[in-house]
């Protein structure tokens, strides 16, 4: 007799976690299926076995997995059992992680687990992967949930592909630009202010400041490199605690344009997620804590978390979120139309989609401006030191004694 740590929701979507005493897993959910409770996962207690789990960091590429969803989908359609459709997928998948994965879930179905537990038990697939299948375990329609959940992965991932697309030649830019003046101020002005002293030329006030400048940091580089990499270093420990990483993104937020193209990438992906979810028949208050927790932002995942118990309190849903002070009006409009209508999920989706395409378009002008600001900067600062630096032999005959 073996102890589970079992998180479920009753009918009204308040989740909450208990342990039972059980020979097996399978007798935990059956029982638990049979109080008409929605189960979430069922875990083996601590004390009573330790179970194997991938390390939390790793990812799987999110090509192969959306492929991996696509055959499932169309296996589960063509009438496959689901214990032969894992073992196709497994013996046919190209990377050996996903492989083993894969295989691992189909010992743990046919060893009598459901589908969702045996993902999660995994360690690596998304918790709004897992829920959508719990959803559509529940709910009997397994392929049209995973439909919903491909269509979801297809969205997010493109605007997230359309978003790092757009910022590669920007970062190149200031990668290069900032080499190639270390490098000026390292080595190519040191190298001519040791020929003017051997020289002993007089400087104009252009060269001895430019000179003065690449000598003071090439002698504080080191210095220099150090706090920066204090800096990096508290700021990474600092990330690691709750409420430094909490303070982090606030900074973050608050900075002006790129706070506001964050923030509105972030309640795109929370939409989506949260009207996959609803859209899967996942009850709100559990479709909230899933959403919530699978946010990367501190901020918004404790701001949903707030909202999340006052919904669980009686609250609805446009009211809790406008609570937090940090959801813009939009949204929280546009839940209550939502609710009101009884089209939430396809609200959200309108939402994620607004969000999306405003975000497109401010990101498209900020580059417009930023890309020749940038260059004109770096073309500026190179036209200074070449003058500063060449200036003294334009005039050699009179600064030569």
């Amino acid at each position: 007799m073996g102890e589970f740590v079992c998180k479920v929701a009753d009918a009204r979507g308040q989740v909450s976690v208990q342990v039972e005493s059980a020979e097996s897993e399978a007798e935990v959910r059956r029982r638990l299926a049979q109080k008409g409770l929605l189960i979430y996962s069922v875990r083996a207690n601590a004390v009573s076995g330790i179970r194997w789990r991938w390390p939390a960091r790793r990812r799987l590429p999110s090509n192969d997995f959306l492929l991996f969803n696509q055959q499932f989908v169309t296996l589960i359609r063509a009438g496959l059992p689901i214990l032969r459709g894992l073992e196709l997928l497994a013996e046919r998948a190209a990377r050996p992680a996903l492989r083993a994965l894969l295989t691992a879930v189909r010992e743990r179905v046919h060893g009598g687990a459901s589908l969702s537990e045996a993902f999660e038990a995994q360690g690596v697939f998304p918790a709004v992967y897992t829920a959508s299948l719990l959803a559509g375990e529940r709910s009997g329609n397994l392929a049209g949930v995973l439909d919903y959940y491909v269509s979801y992965l297809k969205v997010t991932s493109s605007v997230r592909r359309r978003l790092l697309t757009a910022l590669v030649y920007p970062a190149l830019l200031v990668l290069v630009s900032a080499v190639v003046l270390s490098f000026v101020i390292i080595y190519v002005i040191p190298q001519f202010s040791r020929l003017y002293t051997e020289m002993n030329a007089v400087l104009p006030a252009l060269t001895v400041m430019v000179v003065a400048f690449a000598l003071q940091v090439k002698d504080s580089v080191l210095l220099v490199a150090l706090l920066a990499g204090a800096l990096v270093t508290a700021g990474l420990l600092a990330a690691r605690t709750e409420a430094g990483a909490r303070a982090l993104d606030q900074m973050r937020m608050k900075l002006p344009v790129v706070g506001g193209i964050l923030l509105r990438f972030r309640l795109a992906q929370f939409c989506r997620t949260l009207s996959t979810l609803l859209a899967g028949g996942i009850p709100v208050v559990a479709s909230l804590e899933v959403a919530g927790g699978a946010m990367e932002s501190p901020v918004l995942r404790r701001a949903v978390a707030s909202a999340t118990r006052q919904v669980r309190e009686g609250q609805s849903l446009h009211a809790a979120l406008a609570a937090t002070g940090v959801v813009p009006g939009l949204l929280t409009e546009m839940v209550e139309v939502g609710e009101s209508t009884g089209a939430l999920p396809q609200m959200l989706n309108s939402v994620a989609e607004f969000y999306e395409e405003e975000l497109s378009a401010q990101l498209a002008a900020l580059l417009a401006l930023v890309e020749p600001l940038l260059l004109l900067v770096v073309a500026g600062t190179v036209l200074v030191i070449l003058i500063a630096l060449y200036l003294p032999i334009f005039s050699m005959g009179t600064l030569v004694r």
